[in-house]
Formats: structure tokens, sequence, C-alpha cells
């Protein structure tokens, strides 16, 4: 059978760089899916938004950072508490994992519950240098990893 009884591990993620970015993003109701609370793909889109202001602070876009672009090849997402219609989103991230090719951005997505930090879900979206009109991933450019430097 290729159901079993064994217990399947879960993701644990961990927020392992320091926080040079943050944002505050509110949920919509159109964020909401059927359980009444923040869907999982609102949090796609909402990550999507923060990690464009993200760049913008550092002077790039998606499309022209830093001369190239950058394209997103997976991502993570541990969910830690529901989001609501209203709520206020903290999203503090950071970049980690600078290699030739690739580097990471991560999420810690909170907010406040009685006066106290709630985690809502911690993420990280492995982004890739690309040129789109080669179709082909391309060498992190040096200006990024002086900026990031500059950072932290």
């Amino acid at each position: 059978s290729i159901l079993t009884t064994k217990t399947m591990a879960r993701l644990k993620l961990e927020f392992p760089c320091a926080a040079i970015f943050q944002t505050t993003i509110r949920v919509r109701i159109t964020d909401l899916n059927y359980g009444a609370h923040m869907g999982n793909d609102a949090l796609l889109s909402l990550m999507h938004d923060a990690r464009v202001q993200f760049f913008q602070s550092l002077g790039a876009t998606e499309i022209n950072f830093f001369n190239t672009a950058v394209i997103m090849s997976d991502v993570q997402v541990q969910y830690k508490h529901e989001g609501f219609a209203g709520d206020e989103l903290l999203f503090e991230m950071g970049i980690n994992d600078i290699t030739e090719r690739t580097f990471d951005v991560w999420y810690l997505v909170s907010k406040k519950v009685n006066d106290a930090k709630t985690i809502v879900a911690i993420a990280k979206t492995g982004m890739m240098c690309f040129d789109y009109t080669t179709k082909k991933v391309q060498t992190i450019p040096t200006e990024l990893k002086e900026k990031i430097s500059s950072l932290v």
C-alpha cells in the first residue's frame, strides 16, 4: 500500500539571518479562504509584494536587478498562526546563502496579538539571477553582494 502509518516529518524553519528590511502589509478580505483566514496562496502574494518593496529599498526591481533579473526557484513556508482580515502583518526580511548564481530571501511574518508579537509564518524563497531574453541563469551581480554586506 502507498499509505503508511508512519508520521511524516514536518518542515521546521528558523530565521537564519539579520533582518535588513521590514514592511507592513494589511490582510485584505480577498486574502481569506473558505476557513475565513488568510489562504496560503494569499501569503505567497503578500510575500511577493514585500519582496518587491525590499528590492526597491536596495535600488532594484525583479526585472532590473542590478543589470540582470531575478526569478524564484523555490519556496518553503512554515505556518505558525492564522492571519485574519484587517491584521497588520510585519514582514522582517533578510538575505543569506549567496552563491555564484542564487540567494535566499527570508521572511519572518508576524502580527501583534494583545501587544505581543505572534509569528504567523517563517518562509524562504530561493532566488536566482536570470536573463529573460536568453532564458539562462546569470551570475549574481557584485553590486548586490556589496549592498548586502553593507547592511549586515
